[in-house]
């Protein structure tokens, strides 16, 4: 268990604080002497720094985390500062996905169910609610958020929203079930992949038509996009491979055999490697997508299954459903670090924006841990709904 203070501000109560607004910091006479001068110069020193220590063991306002809890249909708020849920929030049944829409203060929820909803902030409740289809599943925004593609996997269909109304622009069939989705850099071409028919389509966001497809590996899963928009790497969830996809040409590249079949794709933020994790073969791969081939496989816990990188791509962190762990791993020097006991089985992972804390969900014990960055250990863990599945911290403080 961590050594931090509890969550607590000298003066909040009264509004004496020495971080109170409107507070004068200078209480210096009309001419002070040097004396007084240099104890005034002190005491203030003192006052500037104290608030800040006081803060550095917790994030500030407002620093919450949101948990999507497919069991009790519901997405709790956790207060980052305090430790607690400030507010649990009733949605359409079985969510699995939240997202933050860029330029908002606004969190979208999909849900098995077909259903899409917004939370909004400060409110806290629900403020718009659409049906999407049969179902609603792995939403992506353009970069202004501004529009919203979300697929309705049982019907085949890309479904083109308005991102700000949270309204249907348009539907774009490829007459297969679907399981993921992509969007390129630049906004202009979407990928969603069929398990169903093992391939790939390429649709025109402008235009908003299929471009064309092409043949992949066995029951195509996550993908993902190089940061130069060039290519889509997917992962063939049915076979121990990842096939390689150029976007411009719809052509396969190529199948990069990995050892075992992935479970998830985490893309580096520098976009210079791709690291795959393999839950039944415990481990992670690391593949240079460019050149398209392995460059070196480690041990990590059991059944790795979510990951989440540093903005400076020195640390990946892994959450371990086999074992209930979160596996802390040194990119640059190929070192697992730490491995910290989290609970029974988490399955998501979010950072802080300031990267000072790491909370994971747990779906077997229905709660939310959160774990500290600098030395990686336990802080506390939070009961949310039942069988959380997601979790997003938004970057409010911009």
């Amino acid at each position: 268990m961590s050594d931090l203070p509890e969550p607590h501000h000298p003066g909040r109560e009264t509004g004496q604080g020495l971080s109170s607004p409107g507070r004068p910091w200078s209480l210096l006479p009309a001419a002070p002497s040097p004396r007084s001068l240099g104890l005034v110069l002190l005491l203030s020193c003192l006052a500037l720094a104290l608030p800040a220590c006081a803060r550095r063991s917790y994030p500030p306002q407002p620093y919450l985390a949101f948990v999507a809890s497919a069991g009790s249909h519901s997405v709790a708020a956790v207060n980052l500062e305090s430790f607690r849920v400030v507010a649990s929030i009733p949605v359409a049944p079985q969510p699995e996905q939240l997202a933050v829409r860029p330029g908002s203060r606004e969190v979208y929820v999909t849900a098995a169910s077909g259903h899409l909803e917004v939370i909004g902030f400060p409110d806290l409740r629900v403020i718009r609610t659409l049906r999407v289809g049969r179902g609603a599943r792995d939403l992506r925004f353009s970069r202004d958020g501004r529009e919203a593609y979300v697929l309705d996997p049982g019907e085949g269909q890309i479904v083109f929203l308005d991102g700000e109304a949270a309204k249907v622009l348009a539907r774009v069939s490829v007459g297969a079930p679907l399981s993921s989705l992509a969007l390129t850099p630049d906004g202009k071409t979407l990928v969603a992949a069929s398990s169903h028919t093992s391939r790939i389509f390429f649709v025109s966001v402008e235009a908003r038509k299929v471009l064309g497809a092409v043949e992949v590996g066995k029951d195509p899963g996550p993908m993902v996009i190089t940061a130069d928009g060039s290519k889509v790497l997917v992962a063939d969830t049915g076979e121990e491979k990842i096939s390689s996809a150029d976007i411009a040409t719809r052509r396969i590249l190529s199948h990069i055999e990995i050892g075992a079949k992935p479970t998830a794709l985490i893309l580096k933020p520098d976009g210079g490697e791709l690291f795959v994790l393999c839950a039944q073969a415990s481990t992670l791969v690391i593949v240079d997508p460019y050149r398209d081939n392995v460059s070196q496989t480690i041990t990590t816990g059991r059944e790795p299954g979510a990951a989440v990188s540093r903005r400076d791509s020195s640390v990946l962190y892994i959450a371990n459903s086999g074992d209930g762990s979160i596996t802390t791993f040194d990119v640059q020097n190929r070192l697992v670090v730490a491995s910290t006991h989290t609970g029974a089985q988490p399955r998501a992972l979010a950072l802080t924006p300031d990267e000072r804390f790491l909370v994971a969900v747990d779906s077997a014990a229905s709660s939310l841990a959160i774990l500290r960055t600098d030395r990686p250990a336990l802080v506390t863990t939070i009961p949310v709904g039942t069988r959380p599945v997601d979790v997003v911290v938004p970057d409010w403080l911009k």
